[in-house]
Order: structure tokens, then sequence, then C-alpha cells
């Protein structure tokens, strides 16, 4: 079974909270990609939609939409998610994993994309 901290973001108030998911509703992650819509019954947000935005592994590796599959790769990164130059031209090859939830991600970030989020609910869950 895989356990998820999902972390919810409302663009348009700017509040976050972070949930602990597992069993049944973790379910409902495993197999996604980052983009795609998820219900918010999962987090315990009814009549909203989430979509995954990005996500971390065991070892903090970031998930980069550009690579397919759930598995690691080694990309040559100039600049975005997973690599910040420190000088202008600076590439480095880095470990990344591919777009696709897997069990081995422990960290999801998504953000509400439809409905009415009520972060004060699930402060009073913790």
């Amino acid at each position: 079974m895989a356990d998820f901290k999902v972390v919810v973001s409302d663009p348009e108030t700017g509040r976050t909270a972070q949930v602990e998911v597992d069993g049944q509703d973790a379910n409902r992650f495993l197999g996604r990609e980052l983009g795609d819509e998820v219900d918010g019954e999962a987090v315990s947000l009814d009549g909203t939609t989430l979509e995954l935005t990005g996500g971390s592994d065991t070892a903090g590796r970031p998930l980069r939409s550009d690579i397919t599959g759930a598995g690691l790769k080694k990309v040559l990164l100039e600049d975005g998610v997973g690599y910040q130059p420190s000088r202008d031209g600076e590439r480095k090859r880095v470990t990344v994993r591919g777009r696709e939830i897997s069990e081995e991600v422990v960290q999801i970030n998504a953000k509400v994309t439809s409905g009415d989020a009520d972060f004060d609910a699930l402060s009073d869950e913790e």
C-alpha cells in the first residue's frame, strides 16, 4: 500500500494544506501523471477538483513533467525543476523521476482547479 503526503494549494487565496493520504484514497493517485486531474474527495475536499503539479520521491528527487514513466532517469539540465545553475551556461547531469505517480513517491503537490476548498476543515482533522 502506498502512503502519500499531499500538499494542496489554492491559487486564488494563496492558502496551502498538507494531508496524509493512505489506503484506498492513495490508490486514486497511483498511475496518474503530472497535469492529470483528481477528485478532491481523496484528500477530504468534497466537490473540488485537484490538478497534480509536482512531487518528490523518498530521496528527494523531483518529478519532472517532461520525463515519461515512473522510473529514474539521468538528464542533462540547464535549469528548471531539479537544478538551479549558479552561473550562465552551466549544465549538470541530474537524476530525476518521471511524471507518473508510483509507490516510490512520498510527496505530491496539487492545486485546486475547481470548486470551493475548505482549508479550515483540513486543519481541524490534523
